[in-house]
């Protein structure tokens, strides 16, 4: 009975696309005329980045105004290390990387990073 009374709020899984190989960046480049891209890379190795991450996919979510591309980049690290060489953004881990028109408009890294700031960035692309 007591459970019932601590039980979570049923959680709404964040709308991610795994970014995994270099080829996807193409597709995210052509994606990103359209509607911008966010990048978050993350360290599942890293305290820090899971703390990010949980407080990011616990945000309100709302109206989404970007596509968001997830990057492990401990599994992925040439793709990471190919991020950070296409867009010219210094490699951070924890970090999220707002793409418009395939180029880097926008990052963040550590605690700096927050939905709500990616989001309104992202609004000011919207057509």
């Amino acid at each position: 009975m007591l459970s019932n009374l601590f039980s979570k709020k049923d959680a709404i899984s964040f709308p991610w696309k795994e970014l995994i190989s270099a080829e996807q960046l193409n597709e995210l480049d052509s994606a990103s005329k359209e509607k911008p891209v966010v990048i978050f890379k993350h360290s599942t190795r890293c305290s820090i980045s899971a703390m990010t991450l949980n407080r990011f996919e616990r945000s309100d979510i709302g109206d989404l105004a970007f596509e968001p591309y997830f990057l492990d980049l401990i599994a992925h690290r040439d793709v990471s290390n190919l991020v950070a060489e296409r867009y010219g953004v210094k490699h951070e881990s924890p970090q999220a990387i707002l793409i418009r028109g395939g180029k880097a408009k926008y990052d963040a890294s550590h605690m700096g990073i927050s939905y709500d700031e990616l989001n309104s960035e992202a609004e000011k692309f919207r057509e």
